[in-house]
């Protein structure tokens, strides 16, 4: 029978017409343990002796259904909390840094995790990875502090924590970041079979292929269908002195060939700043990845997380069928994300 938890879980999966299986619920009941030992009352606390351990981590393949769980979660906390993109956070922070150059290290990060205690007592990352030696570099003395203030984070990723930044540059140095969060998290996997994401009433809609007369035809068509009546211009967005234009820009609509996102050094910095202008991207001629191009799939996959975590409406036009885009050897587990994100992004479900 289940318990109240469980049932409110229950309804918010049945109000958004969403499926609900027993690995979910298991996961369900760990949230509620998590949930009782880190927001109790103080007359709990004296019967309730477990050690509270300040994140949670819910790990397992894409489309499996991690994002929807700790949107309810989210959702279910009366808490100060903020739910942020770890590129996003990690931006926020540097830029901190940056203002105060004069300060130690130490002070930075101490005056930095105050001010975000003052606004949140709960950080939520969706899709966590490190992919940047800077950030691997600082995380443990950062993720350190912040569980020192006792400010709780819930993660998902796709990654066990043993094996994040896995193969990184100087890994050895983002050890103690691992050890802090195996310490100080409850570990979860999720294990579906299925990617939802790929279910039959999430079909791509968006997802234009192969790259020929006829697909150039259908794009040119959807996209003058949503541009009728707006104003065409040519939008410049400066990050830190680098100027970057969009020429194909429709009052919010805009429309970009993949080499001018992903061709260039562009990081998730520009992506947030373009795609702050923007609800609708049209991103024509993705290619075919591989080892030679692996710098261009990694901003992809960069831009693909933004897009994601931002709700933006994408089109696309690709040389392949999405479930036969390549990738380079090294980038083919977070590739998997991106096309799962794909499949989403391009569904006529996704508005």
């Amino acid at each position: 029978m289940p318990n109240k938890f469980e049932k409110k879980f229950i309804s918010y999966c049945e109000n958004q017409d969403l499926e609900v299986n027993h690995n979910q619920i298991n996961v369900i009941k760990k949230l509620e343990d998590y949930n009782l030992s880190n927001y109790k009352s103080f007359f709990s606390k004296l019967f309730y002796k477990k050690k509270s351990k300040k994140g949670f981590y819910l790990y397992g393949g894409v489309g499996v259904g991690k994002t929807m769980i700790l949107n309810f979660f989210y959702d279910y906390l009366d808490e100060k909390k903020i739910k942020q993109h770890f590129n996003e956070f990690m931006l926020g922070f540097h830029n901190f840094v940056h203002e105060r150059k004069d300060k130690s290290e130490e002070n930075l990060i101490n005056q930095f995790v105050k001010n975000l205690k003052s606004k949140a007592s709960l950080i939520y990352f969706d899709e966590f990875q490190v992919t940047n030696i800077v950030d691997a570099m600082i995380l443990g003395k950062l993720f350190e502090q912040i569980f020192k203030e006792d400010m709780k984070i819930i993660l998902t990723s796709n990654t066990k924590i043993s094996e994040l930044y896995k193969e990184g540059l100087q890994r050895e140095q983002f050890i103690p970041f691992i050890k802090i969060m195996e310490d100080q998290s409850i570990e979860v996997e999720l294990k579906i079979d299925d990617d939802y994401r790929k279910s039959k009433d999430n079909q791509k809609q968006r997802y234009y292929f192969p790259l020929n007369q006829e697909t150039n035809f259908k794009i040119n068509k959807l996209f003058r269908m949503i541009t009728r009546n707006k104003k065409q211009s040519s939008l410049i967005i400066n990050v830190k002195g680098r100027d970057f234009k969009i020429e194909n820009f429709y009052e919010g609509i805009a429309r970009f060939n993949f080499n001018q996102l992903c061709d260039q050094n562009l990081g998730a910095e520009d992506y947030l700043a373009i795609i702050k202008t923007c609800k609708f991207i049209v991103i024509d001629q993705i290619p075919q990845f591989n080892d030679a191009n692996s710098n261009q799939q990694q901003r992809f996959i960069t831009l693909l997380d933004v897009i994601y975590d931002k709700n933006i409406l994408l089109a696309v036009t690709s040389d392949l069928n999405l479930n036969k885009l390549t990738s380079s050897r090294q980038l083919e587990k977070p590739f998997k994300r991106t096309i799962s994100r794909l499949y989403e992004l391009t569904s006529k479900n996704y508005n």
